[in-house]
């Protein structure tokens, strides 16, 4: 039961990442937002992460390059998903963002020699019959959409390099991938600015006003720190493999969920049947992975936000 509760809180806290972006109101330039929210995030998880693992936060000395190059990765991921949602609704960013595993696979089959076989063409149709019902090009999104295409392809690109190496999201050299990739954000302070923290922001369906840097922060401690502080223990009790199953289709859907209770955001139909579609394929896809690999999660976790 307590697994369960944790999953959930998990799901949640993963979905809410285009809720607090939006929440800012622009008061914050979406660059420094990232670095905000980052280095919210690494310093969460330096501290939580030994109470969740039981070990202390030591520097990888001898993993230096994997902890800087997934650093580096997960910097330029979050920020592009986040700039995906200041251009779109909630569900199309988080919907053309969960194409994913299908750059995971196409990767996996380039660079570790996976084999494509019946099953993943037929699925691969699927997904392809989706975009089509949901018209990434057409209407006033097609550049938001793209650039969530686009940063599924590099959250892909994250995951086969982090298959290649032997690393998963869980240990606690993630704290320094973090860490690095705050390092990495951190000029946009001197390009960007500091944005307006103090500024308030309003929004009328939750009826408060609070300052913008309130939602920065929340944006590092639930939506990032949180979510890898949660997964550090649920992994601990479940598998991989189901947590990721779970996680594809549950956390597309809590997250448009919210974006039409907080900013009234109402898919149209063809991104509703499309997303539908992509969401399934999505899940097909990472059960026939984990079943020829089970040992690899196809689509491990969409918290890097």
């Amino acid at each position: 039961m307590k697994t369960i509760l944790l999953l959930l809180l998990i799901t949640l806290s993963e979905a809410t990442i285009g809720v607090f972006v939006k929440l800012t109101d622009g008061r914050i330039p979406i660059q420094t937002l990232n670095f905000y929210a980052i280095l919210t995030a690494a310093a969460f998880l330096i501290l939580a992460l030994p109470v969740a693992t039981g070990r202390p936060i030591r520097l990888p000395w001898g993993n230096l390059k994997d902890t800087i190059v997934i650093g580096v990765l997960i910097a330029t991921q979050i920020s592009v998903f986040n700039y995906a949602m200041t251009l779109v609704p909630i569900a199309n960013a988080v919907i053309f963002w969960s194409v994913a595993p299908f750059f995971t696979f196409i990767f996996s089959a380039i660079f570790l020699g996976e084999k494509a076989g019946l099953g993943h063409v037929l699925v691969f149709g699927i997904a392809i019959v989706g975009i089509v019902l949901a018209k990434p090009l057409s209407g006033g999104y097609m550049f938001g959409n793209l650039v969530a295409l686009t940063d599924g392809a590099i959250y892909a690109a994250m995951i086969t390099y982090m298959r290649y190496e032997g690393k998963s999201e869980t240990g606690n050299d993630i704290a320094w991938s973090m860490l690095t990739a705050a390092v990495v954000l951190s000029p946009a302070l001197l390009i960007y600015g500091t944005g307006e923290v103090l500024g308030t922001s309003e929004n009328e369906k939750l009826g408060i006003i609070v300052p913008a840097g309130v939602w920065a922060l929340a944006l590092g401690l639930v939506s990032t720190g949180f979510a890898y502080f949660g997964i550090s223990i649920v992994l601990k009790t479940l598998n991989a493999n189901v947590y990721s199953l779970v996680d594809i289709i549950v956390s597309p859907v809590v997250a448009s969920t919210l974006g039409f209770l907080v900013f009234a955001e109402v898919p149209a139909k063809g991104m509703i049947y499309g997303g539908g579609l992509l969401l399934l394929a999505g899940f097909l896809l990472t059960w026939m992975m984990t079943r020829e690999r089970p040992d690899i999660a196809a689509h491990p976790c969409q918290c890097l936000g």
